[in-house]
C-alpha cells in the first residue's frame, strides 16, 4: 500500500511556477528526488531542508511512484495458446 501523499504535496501556480512542492514550503518534489538520486540519505535531506520531516520525504517518494505509474504505458497481457 502506498503512503497517502495528498496531505503533503500541493501544486499551486503561485508557488514555484506550479511545480509540485511539499505543502507549507517551497521545496519541490524534483529537488527532494534529485537529492535522493544523488545518494543523499533522508537524514541528510532533513538537515539541508529543516522545514521537511521524514513523512514529507516519504510522501515525495509516494507521489513520484504514483506519477510514474500513471505515465507508464500499459502493455497487453500475452495470450497463451
Amino acid at each position: 500500500m502506498t503512503m497517502n501523499y495528498q496531505p503533503y504535496i500541493i501544486r499551486d501556480p503561485t508557488i514555484c511556477g506550479g511545480e509540485p512542492v511539499v505543502k507549507g514550503t517551497r521545496v519541490t518534489v524534483r529537488t527532494v528526488l534529485g537529492s535522493l538520486a544523488e545518494g543523499m540519505t533522508v537524514a541528510e535531506i532533513l538537515l539541508d531542508f529543516p522545514t521537511l520531516d521524514e513523512n514529507a520525504v516519504r510522501a515525495v517518494i509516494a507521489f513520484a511512484a504514483v506519477s510514474a505509474e500513471e505515465d507508464l504505458p500499459v502493455h497487453a497481457v500475452p495470450t497463451i495458446a
